[in-house]
């Protein structure tokens, strides 16, 4: 009998014959994952192993390049495996990743401080200017050399070993924080014992509620589940204030003691930190962060967010004596006592001040938000009026999950260009968010062209039923996709430069300069139109919807900022200044008062205990990139309508001088080329309705101007 090789068997140890080398998700299986990680990592060392001890001198092709092309198979599998480990995970994936997070960690260490491997790539950088490179080798070389640097290849022996413990038990904390995060928020979903409780809901939302209660083997009773902000999307409906206040709790103190507690996680992957920055030669965490940023410091980010933060308090404030006269007004109807505005009367009262200022609630233009027309009417529409892009459904090749949806992306001239891959529903499976992925990234010098997905937790309509969407969850796939479009666009040689391999401060730009096709008037006529009818938006609704953007602007900055701020207080610390577990609420605290935003009826977007994007998403330091971010996204925007708007010519022009380039070129370099001058905060006001606020900010660039994120 002829031996099967292991190659045959384990799918993730040769590449792809799929399109696109599109993962063979239908042959993949749990126990395929250990065996192509350490086969990955082995092969990995083998390679790197040789191009330190090639005896040949240091070049350009035997080191730079060759390290590349390195790493094919773990690069491959990490892809697939932590994709779906968040997207559509299950305990025995967390428990690999739990078991794999320490090696993984060490063999990245093993590669950074390899001192053999950098003394070729040191010596490269010295005589870069002698080398004849092009722009990006040029770059790519300044690139390694930067990352092996702040990865510790210059420290002593002694102190690179410190540096991989350091790394090596935050690597455990950062895996332990997210599935801990991931477990709290199924278990704090919210049991609801009477339908009269449900007041409010429609009855697609209260059919969602029963559906997920019989899920868990709960029938007869009503589920709400929870997203991963502080804030819950059905505060904005649910009559009943004890009911309310029941879910805003189990959001607020998820991971705050019992089982799946973060505090203690928290405050070790503080103290850490702090300890690995100045082993590195810098004060704290976010000094080591920020430079490598465009920021480029926390007294600029800092400074940036106090600026904002008087008069996105200040509006907060005036919207607020006017939900508690709602709620005064509520209670003579109602014929109960009136009560102080809490945290989760905030988003119910101020729908009802949404319908008093501009005529219509949210219910009443969901149904002219169809996903399916949001998709293909709007989001697929958009890019290509701009880019030339066509985008066609394909349902020969497998995907990961039944709910998953594939789709060939076709240039302007015909060519194959990418794969895309839309999860749009929550479940139990996926974290909670939207966010967009590679499981293949695109690089000219390996063949590879990309295929990107998108996750979003929209709640799935019963069988036959349209999944109708509100004007938020609108724009989150407008955000979403103009991160795919950034992968999908990409046109450089090298993989470490590819897309959306940018600074965190920057690659939420393209995707928040997608999300104003989401209300672009032409845009919106094409896709706003009723799901069963297919009348459009009536113009008269169409105006109240866009007028009604700049509503409840205060609270929304308010939210971002608070947790922006504590991202920050977390990072500047020293390792003797961290606080006991105990204390984090109060740590919390003390940095909203310092910094004027320790109002409570707009709490942080995200507390500490489930803070994802600081402790796990790779955002550490770096949530303010969403307020640094939005200022270039918006002064494009007003580069497109100064230019004639959704137009072919300006596709061309963005996606040649930013969307295609990845890190070939300096960041900020490509946004002023484009943009024809240093960043504005002028586009930034006008679109977000905040003139009156303007005396409070340097409109000199970046950072100057004020922030609402709808997404992340």
């Amino acid at each position: 009998m002829d031996q099967v090789s292991p190659e045959s068997m384990n799918p993730l140890l040769t590449a792809s014959t799929l399109p696109y080398q599109l993962p063979p998700f239908d042959r993949i299986r749990i126990e395929h994952y250990r065996e192509a990680f350490t086969q990955g990592m082995r092969r990995h060392r083998e390679e790197v192993a040789l191009i330190a001890g090639n005896r040949a001198a240091p070049g350009f092709d035997n080191t730079v390049v060759a390290l590349e092309r390195s790493g094919e198979l773990l690069e491959r599998v990490s892809s697939v495996f932590f994709n779906l480990n968040v997207s559509d995970g299950n305990e025995a994936m967390q428990q690999l990743e739990s078991e794999l997070a320490p090696a993984l960690q060490a063999h990245e260490d093993a590669v950074l401080l390899d001192p053999v491997l950098f003394a070729r790539i040191d010596a490269l950088h010295e005589q870069r200017a002698t080398l004849g490179l092009e722009p990006e080798q040029r770059q790519l070389l300044e690139r390694y050399h930067t990352q092996f640097t702040r990865a510790g290849a210059r420290l002593p022996e002694a102190a690179k070993q410190r540096l991989r413990q350091l790394n090596e038990q935050l690597s455990t904390l950062t895996t332990a924080f997210r599935q801990n995060v991931l477990k709290a928020t199924a278990d704090s979903a919210v049991v609801v014992e009477s339908r009269a409780e449900l007041e409010g809901l429609s009855e697609a939302q209260v059919g969602a509620a029963a559906r997920a209660a019989q899920a868990r083997g709960l029938a007869g009773r009503w589920l709400i589940t929870l997203q991963n902000t502080t804030n819950q999307p059905l505060l904005a409906q649910l009559v009943n204030r004890d009911l309310r206040e029941r879910v805003f709790k189990a959001s607020a103190q998820r991971c705050r003691g019992g089982e799946n507690d973060n505090t203690g996680i928290i405050c070790r992957m503080v103290a850490l930190r702090a300890e690995r920055a100045a082993l590195l030669g810098y004060p704290n965490h976010a000094a080591y962060q920020l430079e490598d940023e465009s920021a480029g410091d926390p007294e600029a980010v800092r400074r940036m967010l106090l600026d904002l933060a008087p008069a996105a308090l200040e509006r907060a404030r005036e919207d607020a004596r006017d939900l508690r006269q709602l709620i005064a007004e509520h209670a003579l109807e109602a014929g109960f006592e009136p009560f102080e505005l809490e945290a989760w009367d905030w988003p119910f009262y101020a729908e009802r001040l949404r319908k008093r200022r501009y005529d219509f609630d949210r219910a009443e233009v969901a149904p002219y938000f169809e996903l399916e027309r949001v998709l293909r009417d709007g989001v697929f529409h958009s890019a290509h009026e701009l880019y030339g892009l066509t985008v066609r459904e394909r349902t020969d090749l497998p995907v990961y999950h039944p709910d998953v949806r594939l789709f060939e992306v076709f240039d302007a001239d015909g060519a194959p260009l990418a794969l895309f891959l839309a999860d749009c529903f929550a479940r139990d499976s996926k974290q909670g968010g939207a966010w967009m992925s590679n499981f293949v990234r695109q690089a000219r010098l390996l063949g590879l062209k990309p295929v990107v997905v998108n996750n979003a937790n929209i709640p799935k309509p019963p069988a036959g039923e349209p999944a109708l969407l509100t004007f938020e969850e609108v724009t989150t796939l407008f955000h979403e996709f103009g991160h795919a479009l950034h992968g999908m666009l990409s046109d450089v040689r090298y993989p470490l430069l590819q897309g959306t391999n940018v600074p965190r401060d920057f690659v939420e730009y393209p995707s928040q300069f997608n999300e104003m096709w989401a209300r672009e008037p032409c845009v919106l006529a094409n896709f706003a139109r009723h799901h069963r009818t297919g009348e459009p938006l009536p113009a008269e609704l169409l105006r109240r919807v866009l007028a009604a953007q700049t509503f409840d602007q205060g609270y929304a900055t308010t939210e971002y900022l608070a947790a922006a701020l504590i991202d920050q207080g977390w990072h500047t610390l020293e390792a003797g200044q961290v606080p006991e577990a105990a204390d984090v609420a109060g740590f919390e605290a003390r940095v909203l008062a310092r910094c004027g935003l320790d109002f409570a009826p707009a709490p942080p977007r995200y507390l500490s205990a489930y803070f994802l994007h600081i402790f796990s998403g790779g955002y550490s330091a770096g949530y303010y990139a969403y307020v640094w971010a939005e200022i270039l996204a918006r002064d494009t925007g007003s580069w497109i309508k100064a230019n004639g708007g959704l137009s072919r010519s300006n596709g061309v022009t963005l996606r040649t001088k930013v969307l295609s380039r990845g890190r070939s070129h300096d960041p900020q370099a490509m946004f002023e080329d484009l943009y024809g001058g240093p960043p504005d905060v002028g586009p930034l006001v006008e679109y977000r309705g905040l003139k009156t606020i303007t005396d409070n900010f340097d409109a000199s660039g970046p950072g100057s101007g004020p922030y609402v994120s709808t997404v992340d």
